[in-house]
């Protein structure tokens, strides 16, 4: 199929390729009738990595996954920051036609995007599940700024060869430290706090343990430990599982607790609506 504007009342599933800007984002819309489902992807990986959660929920919602600019099967972009990753998911919900409010699952920077986009859209959300990101904590100083930009100057040889297999993404090396950097500077507890503050609809995280690439030692669990601040003074964000995976094997490992947590944050919304 090519067309991308179909109504709520679509049931067909639906693959292809949405332009947006400069750019064109392959999606995949599962449709029928269920809720909404959006996920957003990891930093650099791709909407396959969702598959195991799909399953687990099964056809009773409606899953929308989509390759963020030069991921995956998606094209290259002049523009790959933050906010434009934000704006792409009005963007997907506007070419699917999709009106009913959805539920926002984000993974690692998905779940900042999510954390953002369910913020800055109290009304338009179910609620969010953020699978192991959108923790507010100041880990990035100039060393680690140092550190992230030497580790992405390493693998600057092996991207290319890893691009056709679709386990890395179209960006330079220094694209992506870049990206990786604002994300530090927008995970502090100044920007992130009050983010997180103003969400009104029910959020609920799913925290892996151990470490993730990049990390060292207990790094990412006194990352983690950012979230307490946010879950002690806003009711509407809560922990669903602490799983025992660690963050980049979580969405293989524990796809039931994701799975659980989405079901969580749509019967609390119905329960609260």
């Amino acid at each position: 199929m090519t067309s991308s504007n179909p109504t709520d009342a679509t049931t067909a599933a639906w693959t292809g390729m949405v332009p947006i800007d400069d750019t064109e984002l392959a999606v995949t819309d599962t449709g029928g009738i269920g809720t909404p489902v959006i996920y957003l992807n990891g930093q650099f990986a791709t909407q396959g990595y969702w598959r195991r959660v799909i399953a687990e929920l099964g056809p009773g919602y409606r899953h929308i996954t989509f390759d963020e600019r030069a991921r995956g099967k998606s094209k290259k972009s002049a523009d790959y920051s933050f906010d434009t990753c934000v704006r792409d998911i009005d963007a997907i919900l506007a070419a699917r036609g999709i009106t009913q409010k959805p539920i926002v699952a984000g993974w690692s920077y998905g779940a900042y995007l999510g954390a953002h986009w369910t913020s800055r859209n109290p009304d338009a959300a179910v609620g969010a599940v953020l699978v192991d990101g959108a923790f507010p904590y100041d880990w990035l100083d100039e060393a680690m700024e140092l550190r992230i930009r030497k580790l992405f100057k390493r693998l600057s040889w092996v991207l290319p060869l890893a691009r056709p297999t679709g386990l890395a993404p179209r960006l330079t090396a220094q694209q992506q430290a870049d990206s990786n950097i604002e994300l530090g500077k927008l995970s502090s507890v100044s920007k992130l706090g009050p983010v997180l503050d103003a969400i009104t609809v029910p959020v609920r995280y799913v925290v892996a343990s151990g470490t993730s690439f990049g990390s060292k030692g207990d790094e990412q669990e006194k990352i983690r430990a950012g979230l307490n601040d946010v879950l002690a003074t806003n009711p509407n964000i809560r922990i669903s599982a602490k799983v025992p995976s660690n963050h980049g094997a979580i969405l293989r490992k524990d796809f039931r607790a994701i799975a659980d947590a989405v079901r969580e944050v749509e019967a609390t919304s119905s329960a609260t609506s």
